[in-house]
């Protein structure tokens, strides 16, 4: 099962497995980490699942598309490294990916 490390905006660590196929978001809910707010449950429409991808790791999960980019409008300190978790699949090519929880209001 792949592994996900969150980091919450104290600095916390979250080492987590995640089972492939699910979003990086549901594996924040499904372990309890903080901050991942998830208010429209995964649908792309709020942006309370914002996090930055650690740099070493944008590449490999890929720029937002159109929808994800408007939402992304939304959220709070958006940066270039700024993700929906709610649109990140899981898959084991993402095993070690390190995700930074943004302030999520």
């Amino acid at each position: 099962m792949p592994k996900v490390t969150y980091i919450d905006v104290d600095g916390t660590r979250y080492d987590c497995e995640v089972a492939s196929g699910l979003s990086v978001m549901e594996g924040a809910v499904n372990n309890g980490v903080p901050g991942i707010l998830a208010i429209c449950g995964g649908s792309c429409a709020c942006s309370t699942c914002h996090a930055y991808i650690d740099e070493n790791w944008t590449a490999r999960v890929g720029p937002p598309n159109d929808i994800e980019d408007a939402t992304l409008d939304l959220a709070n300190d958006r940066k270039p490294n700024s993700r929906l978790t709610c649109q990140i699949q899981v898959t084991d090519a993402l095993d070690g990916l390190v995700v930074h929880v943004a302030k999520n209001d």
